[in-house]
């Protein structure tokens, strides 16, 4: 669900108000050991290129909805059963995980996650590949497509596990590699994603020293990786305000409460929270409502009105102000109307905070996979990203793969659009990424 930041001012804010240790790396010091090992890791990842490519075609082909990854999960469970690593299915509903223990003794256990989860998205592409999929999503049929690129980072994870299971015997630690359902939030009424898996005890048995996420990018160049320490991605909170009026004849709208023209008014009424209530020179929000839906016949006015919206906060206070006025203003207005409202708002993400010891530790490898200039640093983005719960419990480091399709802008091939779209040949380079950084964790960490 998290979407990096594109706006070239935004990054160059970032880095004006980061301090220079977060802007120069040292060089990257590696035994002649380790190297010989990357080397050889590189080696076999450029071997399954196709294989990473024939992955992500397949599942982006079929893809599930969120608690739905049946499929997906044993596709994946029966790969990693193949390389001799120990699985576990049914984790957080449909979620997969391995464990693989490398040959040499100690050595910490480093996690590697992949979401694996769909969007209720009706694709729009003209790829070969393209999902026909439909489901059935809150009670309504809808298309299904790997949207956002979660095809992507499963194809990634698993060529990893390939690559990391044929050099087993030289890992100074154990790796465990999480596949999760549901990041996109799990339908009404059900649990799921990141804060699911934490709760059944993931990161335990053994217990995990660090956790490695990257997510795709479409509106990013392939060879590239950005990322940012501290705060990567917003809190989500997600609220439901339900109006209550009169039902009438619509060619008699006195002698009812319409619910329809006062939603109209709260709509327009919560837009001036963030423009009026917030000092948004301090942190940026956002507000939006995302549907809004009444009535069935033109002439009728009907009883109930409801919407839904997403809140996005990367500030505790302001998160606080924003419920608060979310209830007032809705409150006011339908009273004004002589109508009633009811809202509730629910957290479904926390704030996605990379820990910045690690991410320093950490970004030299990345500079030597795609170059200095390659990796970039940004500012916070408005997205929301669960890889959080798993950052709230142990060390972790999320950052962005670019893969933007050279003949497409950015807007052309957005995330969470029917149009998303990315270059494969990023692939290798993130497969390439997630070994290393787990080479690199465990040689840096090694007793």
């Amino acid at each position: 669900m998290y979407q990096r930041p594109t706006s070239l001012a935004g990054h160059l804010l970032a880095i004006l108000l980061l301090p220079v240790s977060c802007l120069a790396q040292a060089p990257q010091t590696r035994t002649a050991s380790a190297m010989t090992l990357l080397v050889r890791m590189d080696t076999i990842a450029d071997g399954l290129t196709a294989k990473v490519i024939g992955w992500r075609r397949a599942i982006h082909q079929h893809p599930e909805l969120g608690n739905r990854e049946v499929n997906t999960a044993a596709k994946i469970a029966t790969h990693l059963q193949a390389l001799g690593i120990t699985v576990q299915t049914g984790v957080g509903k449909t979620g997969v995980v391995g464990l693989l223990k490398g040959g040499k003794p100690g050595g910490p256990v480093v996690a590697l996650r992949a979401d694996m989860d769909a969007l209720p998205i009706i694709e729009r592409t003209e790829s070969p590949f393209k999902s026909t999929v439909t489901a059935e999503y809150n009670g309504k049929p809808t298309g299904v497509m790997h949207a956002c690129g979660h095809d992507a980072h499963v194809a990634m994870l698993m060529g990893a596990a390939e690559v990391l299971a044929s050099v087993r015997n030289e890992l100074r630690g154990t790796v465990k590699f999480i596949f999760q359902p549901c990041e996109e939030g799990p339908p009404t009424g059900e649990e799921g994603g990141a804060k699911l898996m934490v709760k059944e005890g993931i990161l335990d048995n053994p217990k995990v020293d660090v956790i490695f996420g990257q997510h795709i990018s479409s509106g990013t160049n392939v060879g590239t990786f950005s990322y940012r320490p501290g705060s990567v991605s917003a809190e989500n909170d997600i609220f439901r305000i339900t109006i209550h009026g009169r039902q009438s004849h619509g060619a008699a709208p006195w002698s009812g409460i319409d619910p329809i023209v006062t939603g109209a008014q709260i709509v327009m009424g919560l837009q001036t929270i963030v423009s009026r209530n917030l000092p948004l020179t301090d942190q940026a929000a956002v507000l939006t409502i995302g549907a809004f839906h009444a009535g069935n016949r033109e002439n009728i006015i009907p009883e109930e009105a409801t919407m839904i919206g997403t809140i996005r906060t990367l500030d505790t206070t302001m998160r606080n102000t924003m419920h608060r006025r979310i209830r007032e203003v809705v409150t006011a207005i339908a009273t004004s109307a002589g109508a009633t409202a009811d809202v509730s708002i629910s957290m479904e993400d926390a704030m996605l905070v990379n820990n910045k010891d690690l991410t320093a530790k950490m970004i030299p490898t990345l500079q030597d996979l795609a170059g200095l200039s390659n990796v970039v640093l940004v500012p916070s983005g408005m997205g929301s990203e669960d890889f959080a719960y798993f950052a709230q419990q142990v060390p972790g480091f999320f950052f962005s793969t670019g893969a933007r399709p050279k003949d497409k802008k950015p807007s052309q091939v957005a995330h969470h659009s029917p149009d998303f779209q990315i270059d494969e040949s990023s692939f290798g380079l993130g497969v390439k990424a997630l070994c290393h950084l787990t080479v690199d964790y465990m040689e840096k960490t090694a007793k």
